[in-house]
């Protein structure tokens, strides 16, 4: 459950995907129904090539976690409630709160990340960046399966190393956020400028 929650916050899409896949061909049978439904698959598998492409591609990666600080903490919480099972109990409750405020811890750094990494001037960085999460994600959630407790606490060492690096990133962020703030300024002043001489 907090490796679901990990993963959820990286790539959601990828988490549901990989588990769907996993209990629908027998390769594990934790993994409950709702997530192995055919209509689930195909729109996970849908929205994970979206994010596929817009993940790697500067700003527009940035938006999409944007619109993802909501959706990834709420799948973390499904997933994980969905794994702990037996419907409204407490610990089901409980794992959807651990899968949810995992997922937003983990998405947090990974926004937070690329923030840091749009800072750079060069485009290649967000597609290596991108493909690290991506098999990040595919590896811990294929481990969880087999060493749930391992995968576990490889997810957490994987969120505190995150938590740590964000910390020393906030200058970089910080610079992106200025310099979108500039762009945004210079474009308004160019737009009142053309009017103007128009």
């Amino acid at each position: 459950m907090f490796t679901s929650g990990w993963a959820s916050g990286v790539n959601a899409y990828a988490v549901v995907l990989l588990l769907g896949i996993f209990g629908a061909t027998g390769l594990s049978d934790e993994v409950p129904a709702a997530l192995q439904r055919p209509d689930v698959l195909i729109a996970a598998g849908v929205l994970f090539l979206c994010e596929a492409v817009a993940d790697k591609i500067p700003y527009v990666d940035s938006a999409w976690d944007a619109v993802h600080t909501v959706i990834r903490p709420v799948a973390g919480a499904v997933v994980a409630a969905l794994l702990a099972g037996q419907s409204g109990s407490v610990p089901e409750l409980a794992a959807g709160a651990v899968g949810g405020s995992t997922a937003l811890l983990s998405h947090l750094v990974k926004a937070g990340t690329r923030m840091a990494v749009n800072s750079s001037p060069e485009p290649f960085s967000n597609v290596v960046v991108s493909l690290a999460e991506d098999l990040g994600v595919a590896a811990i959630i294929t481990f969880a399966i087999f060493n749930p407790v391992a995968a576990a606490v490889i997810a957490g060492a994987l969120l505190l190393a995150g938590l740590f690096l964000l910390y020393f990133l906030v200058s970089r962020i910080r610079r992106f956020l200025r310099r979108r703030a500039e762009r945004r300024a210079e474009k308004r002043l160019a737009q009142s400028m053309a009017q103007g001489s128009g």
